[in-house]
């Protein structure tokens, strides 16, 4: 029954991922690395049967698991090299963390909300993934493994915290949805010297808010 049961997620599966190639716009790598993550797994079960269609999805917290499109948009964009060093901020579900562990990144993942990150080890840990986990501000960085050759961002800012803008290598990118919290544009921000960085913005989207130091305020 199980085994049936992950045959229908796997054909699920890969109807996303040619759906997503059929955009033009995707990273070969990227979609190949998202066939081998099995989605439902960062969802509650009430959740599974939606697990491949292409939409953002609510998991704990007021949290959500971004839109398989938006995951891979934003994974092309940071051209993840086998060995990066990339920096996370918002683990959420895990997800995002996965693809870019498949990808060979050394990971490291930032969490404000302790629950989110128990459950997404777990995830990590069932898949046989080595990823670093951390509780806290996201906003502020990661500073003691800096500089990192990417760093992405799952959650809308109102700016571009400039500890993340220090925190990248030099010819590193950083990956961040920036503007009000009902929508935002996609920021590429490139380091090309110790103080020049390239700054471009592409397509509309919309995510969750992200809260901390260098970021939205709660409430």
């Amino acid at each position: 029954m199980l085994q049936n049961h992950n045959n229908a997620f796997n054909e699920r599966r890969r109807l996303l991922i040619e759906s997503l190639r059929r955009r033009g716009n995707l990273s070969e790598t990227v979609l190949d690395a998202m066939m081998k993550v099995p989605r439902e797994k960062f969802l509650d079960s009430s959740f599974h049967f939606r697990a491949y269609e292409d939409t953002a999805l609510p998991i704990d917290a007021n949290q959500t698991i971004s839109q398989p499109y938006t995951v891979a948009y934003m994974t092309t964009l940071l051209d993840v090299k086998e060995g990066d060093k990339i920096l996370e901020i918002g683990t959420g579900s895990g997800y995002q963390a996965c693809i870019l562990a498949l990808l060979g990144a050394k990971v490291f993942t930032i969490e404000r909300i302790s629950s989110l990150v128990d459950k997404a080890k777990k995830v990590f840990h069932e898949l046989g993934l080595n990823i670093n986990t951390r509780i806290g501000d996201g906003t502020i960085g990661w500073k003691e493994h800096s500089p990192y050759q990417g760093i992405i961002v799952t959650a809308a800012a109102p700016d571009v915290p400039d500890s993340l803008m220090e925190q990248l290598a030099l010819g590193g990118k950083l990956v961040v949805p920036v503007g009000s919290k009902s929508y935002q544009s996609m920021y590429l921000i490139e380091r090309k010297t110790e103080n020049d960085f390239n700054k471009s913005s592409t397509d509309s989207f919309k995510f969750v808010p992200l809260i901390g130091k260098e970021g939205w305020k709660l409430g």
